[in-house]
């Protein structure tokens, strides 16, 4: 939680308190997708990256037909980008996942 305030000689004269800045809960909303539903790609959507999440929304869903392999692979790929995602310094993921042009990777 961010605190602010006016300061007037040595005394506070208005306490401004905020919430987390957009860029934070828009990573940590991105890291629970990942971990929840990384199967099915939705954090890819979420950030933007429209080609990698049909990519593994068609690994997610339509994988079964291997037997669950594929989605039990997608699945651990979502987990640990997840934890990539909820790990990085705000600015650096601000960086890598909000700023940058959207490639199809």
């Amino acid at each position: 939680m961010r605190v602010d305030f006016v300061a007037v000689g040595d005394a506070a004269t208005e306490i401004y308190g905020g919430a987390a800045p957009a860029h934070a809960k828009r990573k940590i909303a991105a890291g629970l997708l990942a971990i929840f539903l990384g199967w099915l790609g939705i954090h890819k959507f979420y950030l933007g990256y429209t080609r990698p999440g049909i990519i593994l929304l068609l690994c997610g869903t339509i994988g079964w037909i291997t037997f669950g392999i594929l989605p039990f692979i997608v699945s651990i790929i979502g987990l640990i980008e997840g934890i990539i995602y909820l790990t990085k310094p705000d600015d650096q993921f601000d960086q890598e996942y909000v700023v940058q042009q959207k490639s199809w990777f």
